[in-house]
């Protein structure tokens, strides 16, 4: 697993966040991301990871995002150059492992920050480039042969163009980090509700066009159903059973969820509940 870091992970304070992360390499965790080149987490991620070897954890940084130093999204070669030498300086971490770009759209990359990129992992203070997001342009990025991971949105609901375009990564020897791998299905939209999309003779939808996912209707309700396990859990452990997933970026703000979370890969799914989630998957597909 992965342990993504943000300005969430400062809400509680600095020591706590401290707590967090030593506790998330007690758990065996040595993946980490750093969701912006913020100075301040960068720095606590630092010296947390100060006291065990560099070489035995890896660290990904988002680019392209904005933070609270500059608000709008930046690919250009200055803004990235400067994000990552901003990282190194406060958390003195050497180099970082994992050069992200955060959805860059088609055309929002220029050949001259692409160049850069290389360029610093020609003198090592970044070692892999990495793209992530959810859209149809990622095909073409992974196409391009430019980078070493992808990070994609992946659950136990995806359909076939995110898989294929997993199996594509995969085949030029990508690295693939999902994330959003689970939504909580009982919680209400938001926003303004949306028409209301009726179903056969105008019974049994919901304003999303769907059965109740609320109620016994839905056909991953067995998810809120399963003892022993929480639907986030299964959820988890379904996508960490994928071979073509190398890590699973989670979200931790307190260190029991961390804990919680960090016991997952140790446990098998209950008997019959994969086939159950393909049933399921192929229920809602059709």
């Amino acid at each position: 697993m992965t342990l993504s870091l943000g300005q969430q992970t400062l809400t509680r304070g600095r020591g706590a966040a401290l707590d967090l992360l030593y506790t998330a390499l007690e758990c065996g965790l040595n993946s980490y991301r750093l969701e912006a080149a913020d100075p301040v987490v960068a720095e606590v991620l630092g010296e947390a990871l100060s006291h065990v070897d560099r070489k035995l954890v890896s660290v990904a940084l988002t680019l392209g995002v904005g933070d609270g130093r500059k608000p709008q999204r930046d690919f250009s070669a200055q803004g990235m150059t400067a994000a990552i030498d901003r990282v190194l300086h406060y958390s003195g971490l050497g180099w970082i492992d994992l050069a992200t770009l955060e959805e860059p759209a088609e055309d929002e990359l220029p050949r001259s920050s692409l160049e850069a990129l290389k360029a610093m992992r020609a003198t090592g203070r970044v070692k892999l480039l990495g793209v992530a997001g959810g859209g149809e342009v990622m095909d073409a990025y992974v196409s391009t042969g430019a980078f070493d991971a992808l990070l994609t949105p992946f659950d136990l609901n995806s359909g076939w163009p995110v898989r294929h375009r997993i199996r594509s990564a995969r085949e030029q020897d990508m690295a693939v980090f999902a994330y959003d791998y689970f939504t909580d299905r009982r919680k209400g939209r938001r926003g303004p509700p949306a028409p209301v999309k009726k179903g056969l003779f105008g019974f049994g939808r919901t304003p999303d066009g769907h059965p109740d996912r609320k109620g016994g209707n839905d056909a991953f309700g067995f998810l809120y159903r399963t003892q022993h396990w929480t639907a986030e859990a299964i959820c988890l452990a379904y996508v960490l059973t994928d071979p073509s997933i190398s890590s699973v970026i989670v979200q931790a703000d307190d260190v029991e969820r961390l804990k919680t979370l960090a016991a997952t890969p140790e446990r098998d799914l209950p008997p019959g509940l994969s086939a159950q989630i393909e049933m399921a998957r192929v229920s809602r597909a059709a």
